[in-house]
């Protein structure tokens, strides 16, 4: 693959100004580079998901319908607000998203929902193809385009949808307005955290990472500010510790051991859905003991890899090689030794393959092919079980087990894969032919 040596640039990614060449698109063609095209298969794609949703097996819009609904009946009702008057799984900025589908009524509340999203992903789709100025990144829209029909409903169908859009635009900010970009990043963590992950990479590659750090520190200090005038008190951070007493998720990759303990025939093995949590779980042997400790082993492990990231960059690393790999690596860490496996997650990989692939196309960093052809497999067998067929799952089917074993392995195939990249680049950097 071709190195990064020749680049003068240390940004993110380079500016739209630079016109790649034809080698550096393989997979475009004129007609695929129509920006009515893109947006006609845009539109499209939303249309499809949102009829999923709505009429589709499986019930996918129900944390949309019933969980939101519930946090803002809760606020217009009875004046309760969750972060506020009490603790809340998430950032307390997610509620915005949720009040504001509630604007149209409680009858349209989905379909309110479904075109906010839509038109979130319009922002952040207009900053993948060059805010409708240029046609440099179109096959990177076909590839999200692409991503999100086959992850299917549930790539609209929660609030994870609006943090990708910000996190994309955010990435794509990078390279001429960084820090304007941490600040879309600080708002897509206060509304959930994974995009954190995102602001790690950023601040260890950067070279302006003095500003970025500020200008979150910035945000961060705004939201708590206002969550403490209007009383909050110590719930503004109850997100930090509520997911940590949760056990093990059916669709998470540890709970594999005990879903093909299950599927087996163990009779100390079974699922159950807790009325707490609101999701399927595992009780068994040694269940308990690996979801407490899973917690750790998380951060353990996301900051092994962000210590992969400083060591690139004290080796000389460039940010336009080094931050796409290592924000993958990080993002695919939280998911990857995560206890909770919730089907979202996996639309958190588009946004570092969608930087990458950027970056590539402007003529910097490695070729981001691999991940990005995986990425859309780990997405179609995501949808192979969730929403239609999750009854199945529970019910434990041979071939979903198999489906859901096969998706879960290969998100450490990303994993290995960008831990390589980030070895790579840093050992690329510090060769005598890189200081020629």
């Amino acid at each position: 693959m071709p190195s990064d040596r020749a680049a003068p640039s240390n940004s993110a990614v380079p500016s739209k100004s630079v016109v790649p060449s034809k080698r550096a698109m393989p997979w475009s063609s004129a007609a695929l580079s129509s920006r009515g095209l893109l947006w006609v298969a845009f539109v499209a794609v939303h249309l499809w998901l949102g009829m999923l949703c709505l009429f589709g097996p499986g019930y996918p819009l129900g944390d949309v319908t019933v969980v939101y609904r519930l946090w803002v009946d809760q606020i217009v009702l009875g004046d309760y607000w969750v972060g506020i008057d009490g603790v809340w799984v998430y950032p307390i900025l997610a509620i915005a998203p949720m009040l504001a589908a509630f604007a149209l009524g409680p009858a349209v509340y989905a379909s309110t929902w479904l075109t906010i999203v839509m038109l979130v992903d319009a922002v952040a789709f207009a900053a993948i193809t060059g805010w409708l100025t240029s046609r440099n990144r179109a096959v990177v829209g076909w590839w999200w385009i692409g991503f999100l029909l086959l992850l299917g409903p549930v790539a609209v169908a929660r609030i994870d949808a609006i943090t990708v859009a910000l996190a994309i635009v955010g990435v794509l900010l990078l390279a001429t307005r960084p820090v304007a970009a941490a600040v879309v990043l600080a708002v897509a963590t206060w509304v959930k955290v994974w995009p954190a992950a995102l602001l790690a990479a950023v601040v260890i590659t950067h070279r302006r990472r003095r500003g970025i750090v500020l200008a979150a520190l910035a945000v961060s200090a705004a939201v708590v500010a206002i969550a403490l005038l209007f009383g909050s008190g110590g719930n503004v951070f109850s997100f930090v510790t509520q997911q940590t007493g949760r056990g093990l998720q059916v669709e998470a990759p540890i709970s594999m051991v005990w879903l093909w303990q299950a599927a087996l025939g163990s009779p100390s093995t079974s699922i159950y859905y807790d009325q707490q949590i609101l999701t399927y779980q595992f009780v068994g042997d040694g269940v308990a003991a690996t979801a407490s400790l899973m917690t750790p082993v998380l951060a353990l492990a996301a900051l092994a890899v962000a210590a992969l990231g400083v060591w690139g960059v004290m080796r000389g690393a460039r940010s336009s090689a080094l931050l796409a790999p290592l924000a993958l690596a990080l993002v695919t860490t939280l998911i990857a030794f995560n206890k909770v496996g919730s089907p979202q997650f996996i639309s958190w990989l588009a946004v570092p393959v969608v930087l990458g692939l950027a970056t590539r196309l402007a003529g910097h960093g490695r070729s981001f092919r691999f991940p990005a052809i995986l990425v859309l497999v780990v997405a179609a067998l995501t949808q192979s079980f969730y929403p239609y067929l999750y009854n199945e799952l529970l019910s434990l089917d041979p071939i979903l087990v198999l489906a859901i074993t096969v998706r879960n392995l290969l998100l450490f195939v990303v994993l290995a894969w960008a831990i390589r990249e980030v070895v790579v680049v840093a050992l690329d950097a510090a060769s005598p032919r890189a200081k020629e």
